[in-house]
Formats: structure tokens, sequence, C-alpha cells
């Protein structure tokens, strides 16, 4: 599977003091009296940050930059280290077809769309952040993506690849539509499994009663047990364009979830 400067003293002027002189008689003109010495101008105040007059509106601090569509909770479970974030998103929580697009985080910290959208199918009831085996549900959530294969030859994936027999898959989908071919790549959702191996490897962290072999495969034309799918032309690209040194996740869930 989201953190001045105070005005200057001012200047003060010194009392000027003049000694009158009495020479002569009680009859001499006494002296004119000494001019009053001229007052320092006032300093003018420094605006700060805080400043709200009506030519200078108050600075509003920037927001960070987030993914479109992610809300703050969403976007902190991001790892600070990734700059791929692949976010699918369904329209309820019981929707089994997704809007998909990849996003990349540039140096400034900026998230843009570098692939997509693509249609995207995901399991037949839906979504759930409590995933079961069988339940027909794809997990809600932010997962690593580190590991790739399919029956056909590596694309060109800088994800490791294993091409195995193995993914070979027969029988008919939901909708009746055969199920051929949707292993001939897939990269694996790193959901109760163990990072670094094959898609195909068995082993459940969490346990069998939670379910797994959650992964992106190409698409058959309907919904899915538990993965996300796409065509297969968008997930060659994706395949090609995930990068292991970016540490890339998906983002996946019903939008109202995401926007959290």
């Amino acid at each position: 599977m989201p953190v001045r400067k105070g005005a200057p003293a001012l200047l003060s002027a010194g009392t000027l003091c003049a000694a009158l002189l009495l020479t002569g008689c009680a009859t001499a003109t006494p002296p004119a009296p000494a001019p009053s010495p001229p007052q320092a101008p006032a300093a003018a105040a420094v605006p700060t940050a805080g400043d709200a007059r009506p030519d200078r509106p108050a600075r509003i601090p920037e927001q960070p930059p987030r993914i479109p569509g992610l809300g703050p909770a969403t976007q902190a479970r991001i790892p600070d280290g990734t700059t791929q974030a692949f976010v699918v998103s369904g329209a309820t929580a019981d929707s089994n077809t997704a809007m998909a697009v990849l996003y990349e985080r540039s140096g400034t910290g900026r998230w843009t769309e570098a692939a997509g959208p693509w249609p995207a199918h995901n399991a037949l009831r839906g979504w759930t952040a409590d995933h079961d085996a069988g339940d027909l549900r794809t997990p809600i959530g932010v997962f690593r993506l580190g590991d790739a294969g399919g029956r056909l030859p590596d694309p060109g994936a800088r994800l490791p690849y294993d091409q195995d027999e193995e993914f070979a898959i027969s029988g008919t989908g939901f909708s009746g539509e055969s199920l051929e071919g949707s292993f001939d790549h897939v990269i694996a959702i790193d959901y109760n499994r163990v990072p670094g191996r094959t898609p195909l490897d068995k082993e459940r962290p969490l346990g069998a009663e939670k379910g797994g072999g959650v992964w992106i495969h190409v698409d058959h034309g309907g919904p899915t047990q538990a993965c996300v799918a796409l065509e297969r032309g968008p997930l060659r690209e994706l395949l090609v364009a995930l990068d292991p040194a970016r540490e890339p996740v998906i983002v996946m869930g019903p939008a109202p979830d995401l926007a959290g």
C-alpha cells in the first residue's frame, strides 16, 4: 500500500541645552531663547508576513502537493521515497469498473499525470477495507509494486520478471468471457505476500483466510475475483514504466474512500 522580523527601534534625539551668559548690568537685553531641536522622524513600520492591509492581502501558506483525488489520510500512506503511484479509483464501494492513472513526483515534490487514464476492472462485488478469501472484493489501500511475471516473455520491465508457463489460465469469467491470456503479463500487488518473490509464490503472511494472489493482469472483459485488470496495451505500458528505484505503489479503492 501525506509540514519576522520586528520593526526597527525608533531613533531618539538628545535634548540640546544652551547656557545663557549674563554680562554687564541688569538692564542688559536677555538673549533670545534657543530654538527647539528638530524631532527625529518616526521610523516606518516594516510590514511582516502576517500583515493584513487592504492593499496587501495576507499570505496564505501553500498547501503540500497532493495527487488529484487523494485526501490527506490516503496521501500520508504513500511512503516518502515513492515517486511513482498507480491510482485505481472506482465510483462506489460496489463498483467493479474503475479508472487508472499513473502519477509521478518530480524533484520539486509535484505529482503529475504520467500515463492514462485507462479503464480497468476490479472484483465483482467492488471493494473492501478488510479483504477475506472468496469475498469477491478488491482490497482498499496503498500497496507496493515490486515483482512481475507472465506466460509471455518480458516486454521490457524494470521490475523482476518471471516468465513461466504456470501463468497459463483457462475457463470463463463472471460474464461468460474467456479467461485465456489473462495472465500473459501480471504485476504482483504486495497484499498478503512476501515481496521479492515471483507472483506465483503462495506464502501468505496474514494467513490463507485473508486471500492473496492479488495482481494487476490483462483484462478479460469482465470483473475479477480480487485483482485489477487493464487492457493488454496499457498493462504493457505500465510494466515498462514502473521503476523499482522509484519505489512504486498502487493506491486503490472507491473514490470516496481515497478522498479521505
